[in-house]
């Protein structure tokens, strides 16, 4: 497999005209003709790579998607807040519309990668939370132009290579969410490099169940039952929570054990379980975490999610946050500082981590400037 490319293996750039594909997909908040920026992490974490290209001479064209406007153009999905923080941040550095106003962008279409080219000199990728997709913008211009990737996406892929590859022990990855379904890909792949597994969120209902425990009226998925028995029976040791919080029949907050009676609703994991899980992370040298124990933006069923954040943040192991919700709850409740790395990227960092390999990677590793 060759290389990644990386800035300095564009050159000299003095002079030249860099598309640069960043990930604005900001958080937006107001009505549709006035909105602003919630949060503009994803803005500042292309700014190294930005600046770079400045400093030596490069005039900078930023492109990036937000929303899903599916091919339309959609005033609520305008780049226009983002392009006057871009500004705030460096000016003089332009920043294209949405790309996903035009539907050659998420089918690929050639047409649509010549326009993006056309009068570009190289082009580098830092659109890590894209970088799964085949979408025009990101495996288009490598094709053609001199290419590498930003300081963000080489940043995101070491890490998670490094989990790969050479993870110090004990390992420990933690698991949330909705559905196991969604996740075995990465579950099997976690199973062959961790030393014990911790599940939580709606998915740990499935794997109860698996266990001949009752859930209640939870989430489960019943066509996953048997698989989540096989990993149970695997040689690797999966932690589940021994108590639950929820509603009962009445819809009042109730905690039980691992047996939820009809009618009861889970929705975070019991105090027994965070603390348990806790230890876990804390024996840990090593420690990836993605998804939330529980539906953490409902108060009444934050804790869960909120003592594994704070164990994230005071373990002394190497931490990787996989973007999504869980960088959503570290920085909710204040630890988004204290882990080692938070990915910008929920859905690329998994893939990355199960496959090995992105569409975005393996593009920009075949383009013209790659020995």
């Amino acid at each position: 497999m060759a290389r990644l490319p990386i800035l300095e293996d564009l050159g000299d750039v003095s002079g030249k005209r860099v598309l640069v594909r960043t990930d604005f997909n900001v958080p937006l908040s107001g009505p549709d003709d006035a909105r602003v920026i919630s949060d503009d992490f994803r803005i500042r974490a292309a700014l190294p790579t930005i600046t770079w290209l400045l400093q030596r001479g490069a005039d900078v064209v930023c492109a990036s998607h937000l929303g899903r406007p599916k091919g339309i153009a959609e005033n609520k999905y305008s780049m226009m807040p983002v392009r006057e923080r871009l500004q705030e941040l460096v000016p003089g550095v332009e920043l294209l519309e949405n790309l996903r106003f035009n539907a050659g962008e998420e089918k690929n279409d050639p047409d649509f990668v010549s326009s993006l080219v056309r009068g570009i000199d190289a082009y580098v990728d830092d659109a890590f939370g894209a970088a799964h997709r085949a979408h025009a913008s990101i495996v288009g211009p490598p094709r053609t132009l001199p290419s590498a990737a930003g300081r963000l996406l080489q940043r995101e892929v070491e890490v998670i290579d490094g989990l790969r590859r050479a993870p110090k022990h004990p390992f420990v990855a933690v698991l949330g969410g909705a559905k196991v379904g969604d996740k075995l890909g990465v579950i099997e792949t976690l199973l062959s490099l961790v030393d014990e597994l911790v599940i939580g969120g709606a998915m740990c209902f499935t794997f109860l169940a698996a266990l001949g425990h009752p859930v209640g009226d939870s989430m489960c998925e019943l066509d996953q039952i048997t698989t989540c028995r096989r990993l149970l029976d695997g040689d690797k040791r999966i932690h589940l929570p021994e108590d639950i919080t929820g509603l009962d029949v009445n819809g009042d907050y109730a905690t039980y054990g691992q047996r939820l009676p009809t009618g009861a609703k889970g929705f975070d994991i019991g105090p027994g379980s965070a603390a348990a899980f806790s230890d876990v992370i804390m024996e840990a040298r090593t420690v990836f975490w993605n998804g939330p124990m529980g539906m953490f933006e409902d108060l009444r069923f934050a804790a869960g999610t909120r003592t594994i954040a704070q164990a994230m943040a005071e373990t002394k192991a190497f931490t990787v946050v996989g973007g999504g919700d869980s960088a959503a709850a570290l920085a909710q409740f204040g630890f988004q500082d204290d882990v080692d790395h938070v990915s910008t990227g929920g859905g690329a960092s998994l893939e990355l981590l199960e496959l090995g390999d992105l569409p975005g990677l393996a593009a920009l590793r075949g383009a013209p400037n790659v020995r």
